[in-house]
């Protein structure tokens, strides 16, 4: 059993997973305001990117918590 595992009663695999998970659930609310802040602007390509990356991130999150769900 590892510390973290000992600390928490959580292996760490399932802390790491559920920590992408978090993180990338957490970034589509702040891309949100990125998003918001570049339309302000008026700089559509970083309205895109920053779209963009808070797709990947709610990809991310969706295969995080699959994953999670069968641990």
């Amino acid at each position: 059993m590892t510390t973290g595992q000992q600390t928490t009663g959580i292996s760490d695999t399932v802390y790491d997973l559920g920590s992408v998970f978090y993180h990338a659930a957490e970034g589509g609310q702040v891309y949100a305001k990125y998003i918001e802040d570049a339309e302000k602007e008026g700089d559509q390509e970083l309205v895109e990117f920053f779209r963009e990356v808070q797709e990947q991130d709610a990809k991310r999150a969706q295969k995080a918590k699959s994953l999670l769900s069968r641990r």
